[in-house]
């Protein structure tokens, strides 16, 4: 493995001056390019504290053999010169924005005699016009079905039109009315063209001018007593209502826009981006790729978004792909602006032969559909992360894994991870989750409100927790059974209700969330407590590096591998149910120190009060009729409850919203 220090460039030798650098490991292959505003501030940063580098880097920066750059005068020159390197070489280490699947659209081969509307899938062409991307063909299908009684145009393959024009009749479509057949002659090469010109303008979203002039040909043909044709531009004014509706409009300003949404993890992210013309959503697409620390001091959201547009608008007009007409929109609203976005803006708007204006969107119906995408982008992420959550094979892969990494002596059917939950040092509870066979076993989980550790931290917190939950293991093992046990009866299982215990049985491996102090806590209270048979480890929020008790060096699981999506899982899923306690416990203590100062509302009514509204809103909110309603409490003493929450109720609020 090389050293980077055995090819970091001399002192002083690296331009202080926008450009782009190529690593390249030691057989000469190009395997990373980047762009900067200071070639010297990035290229240091590579060379820093190995250990302190992000997972990818640190692999990249170790697998490299050399690194070499290229002096440009602006950074528009800089976000071009990366983006045709990256196409030239494709460097391993660079994330590309290739889509999982190909993606249906519909084409319009205006190119030829006759153009033809149809599904495609595939590299562009120059001379057809794409409209898409859709999720399905079936949706092309359908729309196409729609409006084909509106636009009847051809739909058939070169073969088709030419076997139906030498037999001089029309397939069953110019039968129905759903082609114009200008196979055998109906129309003309200039009356199809004009068809299939219409039927693109309708797509591109010209759609209010074509009803408005079906309307007044309706209307015409009523007046001069031509019903039938009237009755069939009525019914094709619905069907091209019906089509509208199938595209929800998001901005009722008919804005163009691609609409941008990250969510991440350390190693990975999930992009979704929706496509916006004429104010409807076109299309949608969606990725999740490897995450990369380039060394930049920009944000992680700015630096995803900067690549992002780069490598994704660069890749759709060398392939001439489009929604309709240039493949860059007038507007990219994005989460966070890149730390070069003027620069990023002139790149695109030289990419669309105009202005293109890149934003945040801060209220409105921008905002919501941004909302809409982040979430989507959120469900995305998490349907990735749990994809291969049922699949045995996947889950004995992970397990089988985890031994091995971990050096254990089986296989870990049974995990369980530990997590604690506080606000600033308050309302500290403590989670205990259970995987068998690498699934959820949510019947066995348990919750803690810590006591004793409660103000000591996060490790402390953990040894309380770790001790309470192995002490009920350690006081129903077998040499220490309860009374009365019938003899040879099974350790751990209830003589009267044949169920098992609580705790009864350890798990293989104790997970806990944090590092080293964490897991060497763990470790200590299992080692006083006599119990040798369990493996722990902390797995470390930051990057997912797995720490054993007395270990100087973090065990590293490879990104994509089972066993690492299963360690994500248990961990994610200790913090949801950590946090939820937390909540939970919170809202009551505030309910309980609201009502702590009211004269004559002791212990009991109190907790009278809190079991029947469940929360301090809902009890401000209450009419002294419904607190007088509740058992237990009189009149006397509802009037001192209403009179004190309303009394206090504007300056908490005010309080609150300073918060």
């Amino acid at each position: 493995m090389p050293d980077p220090s055995t090819y970091r460039p001399a002192a002083g030798t690296i331009p202080d001056a926008p450009g782009v650098y190529k690593f390249r490991d030691p057989g000469g292959r190009v395997i990373y390019v980047g762009k900067a505003k200071s070639l010297r501030s990035r290229l240091n940063s590579y060379f820093a504290d190995v250990s302190s580098l992000h997972p990818r880097t640190r692999q990249m920066v170790t697998t490299a053999g050399g690194v070499e750059w290229t002096v440009v005068s602006t950074e528009v020159e800089a976000l071009q010169l990366e983006y045709n390197w990256i196409k030239e070489f494709d460097p391993r280490f660079n994330v590309r924005y290739r889509d999982d699947k190909s993606y249906p659209v519909l084409a319009a081969t205006l190119h030829e005699d006759f153009p033809r509307l149809h599904v495609y899938r595939g590299p562009r062409r120059k001379g057809v016009r794409y409209f898409g991307p859709y999720a399905h063909a079936w949706a092309i299908r359908e729309t196409l079905d729609l409006l084909l009684r509106v636009f009847p145009a051809r739909t058939c393959s070169k073969g088709v039109f030419r076997r139906h024009g030498q037999i001089g009749r029309p397939c069953l479509l110019g039968y129905i009315g759903k082609c114009s057949a200008p196979c055998v002659g109906r129309v003309d090469q200039d009356e199809h063209r004009a068809i299939v010109e219409d039927f693109c303008d309708f797509l591109s979203g010209k759609t209010d001018a074509m009803v408005r002039r079906l309307e007044k040909e309706m209307a015409a043909a009523a007046e001069e007593l031509e019903f039938e044709r009237a009755a069939r531009l009525r019914d094709d004014i619905g069907a091209l209502k019906r089509a509208m509706e199938k595209q929800a409009v998001v901005l009722g300003d008919g804005t163009d826009a691609d609409v941008v949404a990250f969510s991440f993890d350390d190693l990975e992210a999930a992009v979704q981006v929706f496509h916006v013309r004429g104010g409807r959503v076109r299309g949608q697409r969606g990725w999740v790729i490897d995450r990369i620390d380039d060394g930049d001091e920009q944000s992680a959201v700015a630096s995803l978004v900067d690549r992002f547009l780069s490598q994704f608008y660069g890749d759709q007009v060398d392939s001439e792909e489009s929604t309709d007409g240039s493949p860059v929109p007038r507007e990219v609203l994005v989460p966070e602006l890149p730390a070069d976005a003027e620069a990023v803006a002139d790149w695109l708007g030289g990419l669309r032969g105009g202005k293109v204006a890149l934003r945040v969107p801060q209220r409105g119906d921008k905002r919501a559909l941004m909302e809409t995408v982040e979430r989507n982008a959120k469900e995305a992420f998490t349907q990735h992360k749990l994809r291969r959550a049922g699949d045995l094979t996947a889950r004995s892969a992970a397990l089988q894994q985890l031994q091995d990494d971990l050096g254990l002596d089986t296989a870990p059917l049974r995990i369980e991870c530990v997590d604690i939950s506080h606000h600033q040092g308050t309302d500290v509870v403590g989670s205990l989750v259970v995987f068998e066979d690498g699934l959820a076993r949510k019947s066995e989980y348990r919750r803690f409100a810590l006591r004793e550790a409660a103000t000591e931290g996060d490790v402390a917190s953990i040894a309380e927790v770790v001790r309470r939950r192995f002490a009920k293991y350690r006081d129903g093992a077998p040499e220490q059974a309860e009374p009365g046990t019938p003899p040879g009866a099974p350790p751990g299982i209830d003589p009267d209700t044949g169920k098992p215990k609580r705790f009864a049985y350890p798990p293989n491996l104790l997970v806990v969330d944090g590092a080293g102090p964490q897991a060497n806590a763990a470790a200590d209270v299992l080692a006083d407590l006599g119990i040798t048979d369990v493996a722990v480890i902390g797995i470390a929020k930051r990057l997912e590096e797995i720490w054993l008790p007395a270990d100087p060096d973090p065990v590293i699981l490879a990104r994509n591998s089972e066993a690492m999506y299963l360690m994500q899982r248990v961990r994610d899923e200790s913090h949801r149910f950590a946090i939820g306690y937390h909540r939970q416990k919170r809202s009551k203590n505030l309910l309980t120190s609201a009502l702590d100062d009211i004269p004559g509302l002791g212990q009991g009514r109190r907790a009278v009060l809190i079991k029947h509204f469940g929360s301090l809103k809902r009890l401000r909110a209450a009419s002294l009729e419904e607190i007088g309603g509740v058992p237990g409490i009189g009149p006397g003493t509802a009037q001192a409850v209403h009179s004190a929450l309303a009394g206090e109720a504007p300056a908490r609020g005010k309080a609150e919203e300073q918060q």
